[in-house]
């Protein structure tokens, strides 16, 4: 099992499942200095160990809009609408992975992808690949997007990015946010959240999962992106990839 790192972060509304620790806010830009950024992730760690406590549920991260359903109905991201709205963003298709499952790997679940276009199984996928757990109800999930945008477009032949909408029944709105932000990596929905489960188990938003190019989970990170230069430590740190 990967180990978590984190500060306090969305949580759900509900009991967090055990073992994951959680994460904080905080300003990002792309002019940072790389050799403090390690320093600087532990600090963070710190201060959330020292608050998080072993149940802390953080609700109303949602900033005023769209607020979080607990077992929302069965929410459709296939309509009409979201696959024009894709379309009008430039937002990408899934594309669906070429391997087998592999013990450490991603969950055998498949997932339609957000606004239309091919389902994607998850544990077919190969690393090295960026995967970011977000919502239209979280905050800092749409802070964190601009910073994954970027490093689709500067790395995403090398590292691509996918995102997973978690359990949001306004598919109008995050689409919506996708588009303002333009972003255009892919996404899959997970209207069920199954990402809370083994081997994953996504307590907290967003969350960051990085794969390694045997398919296998290198780390959960249940963190805000601060900047491009975090991400790209993170995955040459955890992934062996020069970028």
């Amino acid at each position: 099992m990967p180990r978590a790192e984190a500060r306090v972060r969305c949580l759900p509304g509900r009991p967090p499942l055990p073992g994951v620790r959680r994460g904080a806010d905080g300003p990002r830009g792309r002019g940072e200095v790389r050799a403090h950024r390690g320093s600087r992730v532990r600090r963070r760690v710190a201060r959330a160990l020292a608050v998080a406590g072993a149940a802390l549920v953080l609700a109303g991260c949602s900033d005023g809009e769209a607020p979080f359903v607990p077992n929302p109905p069965a929410i459709d991201v296939d309509t009409a609408e979201l696959r024009a709205a894709k379309e009008a963003a430039g937002i990408e298709d899934c594309l669906p992975g070429t391997g087998e499952p592999v013990e450490g790997g991603l969950p055998e679940v498949v997932l339609p992808c957000f606004g239309g276009g091919p389902d994607v199984d998850l544990s077919t996928l190969r690393g090295p690949m960026v995967v970011n757990v977000w919502a239209s109800w979280c905050g800092p999930c749409r802070r964190e997007m601009p910073v994954l945008q970027t490093f689709h477009e500067e790395h995403g032949e090398t590292v691509p990015v996918l995102g997973i909408d978690f359990q949001d029944p306004n598919t109008g709105l995050a689409m919506e946010q996708l588009a303002e932000r333009g972003v255009t990596y892919p996404s899959v929905a997970d209207a069920e959240g199954v990402v809370q489960a083994d081997p994953l188990r996504v307590t907290a938003l967003p969350s960051t999962v990085l794969v390694a190019e045997d398919g296998t989970i290198a780390r959960v990170l249940p963190v805000e992106l601060e900047s491009v230069e975090e991400l790209e430590d993170l995955v040459e740190t955890h992934l062996g990839v020069s970028l």
